[in-house]
């Protein structure tokens, strides 16, 4: 019997696997996937006392090109079950809809993924070179011991993906309307202002880090650090916390600290705004501290091979012409792009993701299904 979207999709999100519970989803999938002929891996990573995080890499052939199918199966906490309209982990459809933690973001997706593979072989038979499935149970939390992780061991394995489709949620409206080529970087960093604690009474005896570093934090907010191109709108920054003080009323206090974040564009670079930040806080004349993490860097996968199948599966099944954009998040394609490979980012409507009550159309999971049998075709047969 062929496997079918819905069902699978139901089955992945009775799955609790809030991250890094793996929560049975891992082993469904391995299932599934040794049932269509897939060699199956699991590789389960940690590091520096965080939890154990299992994830699975899938392959079915041995010859290149290795079109890879990336995902993961970890979901956000579902929050209250009671502020649900029906358990977060008991799949529901109700007005047509499939509602479920997950089902956005994305186990419909990779229930899709896995159904499509099985009508490409069923119709096909063996690809013109190989499939792989790169399933992660680490996305929603630090992503240390995830995508990241596998592909060193790939790397060390001799494993090379050519071309790889994530399933995140990248449409705005309906089905096909949108695909991401890329994604912006994201640069954070802890700035501490250090001034000297006193009496309010008293200001000429202390140094107010407050006062001093808001025209700084002003001049940041007001800084344009480049325009973007053609892919890429201009690089953000953000002040997403500014704590200081004691909780008195009548204390200077002696520090602030603030965090930043920056998506920053391909114009820009992470030691150039790091240099500019530097100037900034100088030309203020501040005593500070830098504390520095990137979470990723932006990549761009131009219009070829890739981005021709997927767009032109997407006009098959649905007639629409879908819009290339590097807006929104990061995901983990920032990792598997590092390898040289082409990504691109195809999944459900993300209106609901990460929400109370989040949901997919179930007749999505047919026509995504389509989708991703139909790109396989174009790029393996």
């Amino acid at each position: 019997m062929p496997l079918d979207a819905l069902t699978l999709s139901e089955e992945l999100i009775r799955c609790p696997s809030v991250t890094p519970t793996e929560g049975g989803a891992l082993d469904l999938l391995q299932q599934r996937l040794e049932g269509l002929g897939f060699t199956c891996t699991r590789l389960v990573f940690t590091q520096d006392g965080t939890p154990d995080v299992d994830n699975l890499y899938a392959r079915l052939g041995t010859a290149q090109p290795n079109f890879c199918f990336a995902g993961h199966t970890d979901v956000v906490p579902p929050g209250d079950p009671a502020d649900w309209a029906s358990d977060p982990f008991k799949p529901e459809i109700r007005d047509g809809r499939l509602y479920g933690r997950g089902a956005s973001d994305m186990k419909c997706a990779i229930a899709a993924m896995v159904a499509g593979t099985d009508a490409f072989l069923a119709d096909n038979g063996a690809p013109t070179g190989s499939i792989s499935f790169l399933i992660t149970g680490d996305e929603e939390g630090p992503s240390v011991n995830g995508t990241k992780k596998v592909l060193g061991w790939m790397e060390e394995q001799g494993e090379k993906i050519d071309a790889c489709l994530v399933g995140e949620p990248t449409n705005v409206t309906v089905l096909g309307d949108m695909v991401k080529i890329g994604r912006r970087g994201s640069l954070n960093c802890t700035v501490t202002v250090r001034g000297t604690q006193g009496h309010v009474a008293y200001p000429h005896l202390a140094r107010n880090p407050i006062h001093l570093a808001a025209p700084a934090l002003a001049a940041l907010a007001a800084e344009v650090w480049d325009e973007g191109n053609a892919f890429f709108p201009p690089t953000s920054f953000q002040i997403s916390n500014i704590h200081s003080g004691t909780g008195a009323t009548n204390v200077v206090p002696g520090e602030l600290e603030a965090l930043i974040n920056f998506r920053f564009s391909t114009e820009s670079t992470v030691e150039g705004l790091q240099q500019r930040v530097c100037d900034l806080l100088d030309a203020h004349g501040l005593e500070y501290e830098l504390h520095w993490t990137v979470s990723g860097l932006p990549f761009l996968t131009e219009p070829g091979a890739l981005l021709d199948g997927v767009s032109a599966a997407i006009r098959q099944v649905t007639g629409r012409e879908t819009q290339p954009s590097t807006s929104g998040g990061t995901s983990d394609g920032r990792f598997i792009a590092t390898m040289g490979t082409q990504v691109v980012e195809l999944g459900p409507v993300n209106a609901t993701i990460h929400q109370v009550n989040e949901c997919i159309k179930a007749d999505d999971l047919d026509l995504l299904t389509d989708i991703y049998q139909v790109t396989l075709e174009r790029l393996l047969t």
